[in-house]
């Protein structure tokens, strides 16, 4: 099945449709969101996407990030994805939103205008991973994340490491 995702402006007029693969080949602009979630140890939540994912595959990256459908709002499509990757809820919280392009590799681009969405998350035995997007989840502290992406960039999407900045920005 097709997905689509919607094509925007800076401004975030809708300027149509278009199938997601084919505008991460042509680095159009397009709405997207991204989830932060963190325990009571301040710890945030990572996940490994699945290394059947057509781009960055077996790469870490926050606990879900996605596109809202046509007609759908950010925070309805963030906590659609929530139960869709990680089969969980959380109330999630609107913090931010910015415009970022990353060369994700193999002729691939992320262009989007990111809604970033912070939540709260406890129980790690209460996932229900999706295992055709997750391959794993695990929770780090923030100075050990650094540390990680410092040591091995490699290892973390290129989306992330630039959202993960602005977060830092923001807080």
């Amino acid at each position: 099945m097709e997905e689509f995702v919607v094509l925007v402006n800076p401004e975030d007029d809708v300027l149509g449709l278009m199938e997601k693969q084919q505008a991460h080949i042509n680095g159009l602009l397009h709405r997207a969101f991204s989830v932060f979630l963190f325990n009571s140890k301040g710890e945030m939540l990572l996940q490994k996407r699945a290394s059947g994912k057509y781009h960055s595959p077996n790469q870490w990256t926050n606990a879900v990030c996605s596109h809202p459908k046509d007609g759908e709002t950010y925070l309805e499509g963030a906590q659609r994805r929530l139960r869709e990757e990680l089969g969980i809820q959380s109330e999630l919280s609107e913090k931010f939103y910015f415009i970022y392009k990353a060369d994700v590799g193999g002729g691939l681009w992320e262009h989007e205008l990111d809604h970033v969405f912070v939540g709260h998350y406890e129980d790690e035995s209460d996932f229900n991973l999706n295992k055709e997007e997750v391959e794993e989840v695990r929770f780090i502290s923030m100075q050990d994340l650094d540390q990680e992406i410092a040591e091995n960039p490699g290892n973390f999407t290129e989306w992330f490491k630039i959202i993960l900045e602005e977060y830092k920005h923001h807080f």
